[in-house]
């Protein structure tokens, strides 16, 4: 399905201000994450935030209890900083598209180190 022109520029400025907003919480659990994407449902009630964490499998489960904790704050902080008519719930979903790249990226590395 493609995206509007509106609908894309809404995900951009929402990307844009929930990173920064997440950047600047003090919870430590959410020390490593990224804001990677957001697509927003075309009637604006609901946004899908993607992010990315690098590192253990514990550190994965805190993000998400970190992120699940402060999305009141963030969606309330969206809500000032953002002018909708509404301001989108919030459901984070852990993209591990970076986690597979560098994987990817390491085991290329070792089959070249072996080739030579």
């Amino acid at each position: 399905m493609s995206r509007s022109p509106r609908l894309r520029r809404v995900d951009s400025m929402l990307l844009h201000e929930i990173a920064d907003i997440v950047a600047g919480l003090k919870d430590p659990r959410l020390g490593f994450v990224t804001i990677t994407g957001v697509e927003t449902s075309p009637d604006l009630h609901y946004a899908r935030v993607y992010y990315s964490v690098i590192g253990s499998e514990e550190e994965h489960e805190a993000c998400a209890e970190g992120l699940h904790a402060a999305t009141g704050h963030i969606r309330g902080e969206v809500g000032h900083r953002v002018r909708l008519k509404y301001t989108p719930a919030l459901d984070f979903v852990t993209d591990r598209g970076i986690e597979e790249g560098i994987k990817i990226s390491k085991l290329l590395r070792e089959i070249a180190e072996e080739e030579s």
